[in-house]
């Protein structure tokens, strides 16, 4: 999944003490250097590896605010005075909203996320984010989106203020978590005439979305794939080999097909990892990348998000490893499930799927969203005048796109 979110190493220039010393590192794979110049999906990731959790008996919730508040937060509110003045918007709070446990074969966990609207009669709607980031990014969309329906925002599993366990991150656990998180705290239900909800993601969230919705489509009434990721099938026959190749590794146990090379080669790229994840969750860096996936209108690119992505970095004695797992669990490995075998179960299940799409994405090019299209013909699709992250760099239009997609599930 996480090989489609990222740009060449190239394109980000890396500091001259930080050329020094990967000059004399090993070689790393070419996916893994490419995941490592953007480090977290151009949030710089730092958001993906923090520690600090909300107690599973906290209920404290997201604040729906026009101002930044808190004295000590001062520095960003003044940077954040020209972002989208117009709309309500989360605000950051450190301290963390509502609180669930997730309950997954690896164990049980504390997941952050922010509900809003919940009184309100409209279908409601699940807003997953991207790589790297948190519910936080949805700031701009559900406050609005809440004036007509219960809006619902969860920090996946190694994300943000949930839980960073020392576990195999891969998408079949966000896709279970998504699915579990409509049964427990939305309360959709697969019996007959039971609650659904759409489910709507950016990125890693848009394929976490998908894949929700082709394994629980007894919950799911609707998806939406904002500039989504997530593989297709390799059709040139080298690249279906190679495929199959590491398909055949992974099942026979990595460690049983290693030999003293590989494994002194697989360290060495370890601390390379490690030494990128250091280096990219400074600020400058975040701001830096951020101002890359907002091409067209960087204007939200303020010290407020920024500090939602620092922060959790900076608090958790795992976030180098869990940064580490899940970039080569998720890069380098087998795809376990393929864009082309999901839309057709949302087809057969009759869920409605909508491209939300953020045309001058530098990473996940609109031909991904062509493909999609052709591989489904009755996709719906609006193109967004953004970058990869659409929803918060053109709040106002994907608000527009989200509420007359859920006003048709709605009738």
């Amino acid at each position: 999944v996480i090989g489609h979110l990222v740009l060449s190493c190239r394109s980000v220039r890396r500091p001259a003490t930080t050329r020094a010393w990967t000059r004399n590192t090993p070689k790393v794979p070419r996916m893994a250097k490419r995941k490592l110049a953007v480090c977290l999906l151009g949030l710089a990731g730092a958001s993906a590896f923090g520690s600090r959790h909300v107690s599973s008996r906290s209920r404290q919730r997201f604040s729906v605010a026009r101002q930044y508040a808190p004295e000590e937060n001062a520095a960003a509110a003044a940077a954040s005075a020209t972002s989208t003045p117009s709309l309500e918007k989360l605000r950051w709070e450190p301290s963390g909203t509502l609180s669930w446990d997730f309950e997954s074969s690896e164990g049980t966990h504390t997941i952050n996320y922010v509900a809003e609207g919940i009184d309100k009669p409209g279908t409601p709607l699940v807003l997953i984010h991207g790589f790297g980031a948190s519910s936080f990014h949805w700031r701009y969309n559900v406050p609005a989106l809440a004036k007509e329906r219960p809006v619902y925002a969860f920090d996946l599993l190694g994300f943000g203020l949930s839980d960073k366990p020392l576990v195999g991150y891969s998408a079949e656990i966000w896709r279970d978590q998504a699915g579990k998180f409509l049964e427990e705290v939305v309360g959709c239900s697969g019996a007959p005439g039971g609650k659904k909800a759409a489910v709507a993601g950016n990125s890693l969230g848009g394929f976490s979305a998908l894949y929700c919705a082709a394994e629980y489509p007894d919950l799911v009434s609707g998806c939406v794939m904002l500039n989504g990721a997530g593989r297709f099938k390799p059709t040139d026959p080298e690249a279906a080999a190679a495929e199959a190749a590491r398909a055949a590794v992974a099942a026979a146990g990595r460690d049983e097909q290693e030999g003293l090379v590989d494994k002194l080669k697989a360290f060495l790229t370890k601390g390379v990892i490690y030494g990128s994840f250091f280096v990219t969750k400074q600020p400058a860096r975040i701001e830096q990348v951020l101002r890359q996936v907002y091409p067209i209108d960087n204007s939200n690119v303020d010290a407020e998000l920024v500090e939602s992505i620092r922060f959790p970095a900076d608090t958790s004695p795992n976030c180098a490893e869990v940064f580490f797992r899940v970039i080569t669990k998720n890069g380098s490995g087998p795809a376990t499930a393929y864009i082309d075998d999901l839309l057709p179960k949302l087809t057969a299940a009759k869920i409605p799927l909508s491209l939300v799409w953020g045309e001058s994405d530098p990473w996940i090019r609109p031909a991904a969203a062509d493909k999609i299209q052709s591989l489904k013909p009755d996709t719906q699709r609006v193109s967004i005048d953004a970058g990869h992250c659409p929803h918060d760099e053109a709040p106002e239009a994907v608000n527009a796109a989200l509420s007359a997609f859920m006003a048709g599930i709605d009738a």
